[in-house]
């Protein structure tokens, strides 16, 4: 199912139970979904197929970091999954990179692949305490230029960076953006944030929502407020 929904709702559900109630409540033309490590820890791979199962887009939101080898036998398990997208650590290299991309391009399935630059909780000061040179958004155009020419389909970055990377990458290179907040909500452990608004002015393809969406009164009616969002 191709949702038209830029949304990619984040499934931060501690158990597959509160998942599946959510679940119950939306549908797969509204969003697409993300598993990330909590609850591919907690319920493995059964659960994704029964997302796929269902319908939905799924990214698989596990950022294989590791040898070449490691990682690419990583990325062709996921595909077998049948998820929509998968992501690997830029700062992995180029090795690493190119390893992933041919296990995806060799198998009967091939999932987008994108490439994590900088998380969104890391900052300036945080950059220089693991011994990264430049500002974060230097490091991010970096990282960016290196998964381009490692033919990776997009990135994972911070909105902030979005008009940066759209003016020094392909047009149809994808862009991920987690840290979206409406000016309402927390921060949470996010710090370069921006309005859904914004992000999708800037030129991101994708939005990650979780915890104004999953933790809300209604999760259908915030979603669709996303969304209506996104139009704007």
């Amino acid at each position: 199912m191709v949702s038209a929904s830029p949304i990619i709702l984040a499934l931060d559900r501690p158990t597959e139970a509160e998942v599946w109630d959510l679940i119950d409540r939306l549908e797969p033309s509204q969003c697409r979904l993300k598993v990330g490590k909590e609850l591919f820890t907690a319920c493995g791979p059964s659960l994704v197929r029964r997302l796929v199962s269902r319908g939905y887009d799924v990214f698989l939101d596990l950022k294989y970091h590791d040898i070449p080898h490691t990682v690419a036998q990583a990325c062709r398990q996921a595909a077998d999954l049948g998820v929509w997208m998968v992501d690997v650590h830029a700062s992995g290299g180029r090795a690493m990179l190119d390893a992933a991309r041919r296990a995806l391009d060799e198998g009967p399935h091939s999932p987008l692949l994108i490439a994590i630059t900088l998380l969104t909780s890391l900052c300036a000061e945080d950059l220089q305490d693991i011994g990264w040179q430049g500002e974060p958004q230097d490091v991010v155009l970096r990282l960016a230029h290196l998964a381009a020419d490692c033919d990776l389909d997009g990135v994972v970055c911070s909105a902030q960076e979005v008009a940066l990377l759209r003016a020094r990458l392909p047009a149809t290179f994808c862009l991920v953006t987690p840290g979206i907040r409406l000016p309402t909500d927390q921060s949470d452990d996010q710090q370069r944030i921006v309005t859904p608004q914004a992000a999708m002015a800037a030129g991101s393809s994708y939005l990650v929502v979780g915890r104004p969406i999953t933790r809300s009164k209604d999760p259908l009616v915030a979603l669709q407020h996303f969304n209506s969002l996104c139009r704007q």
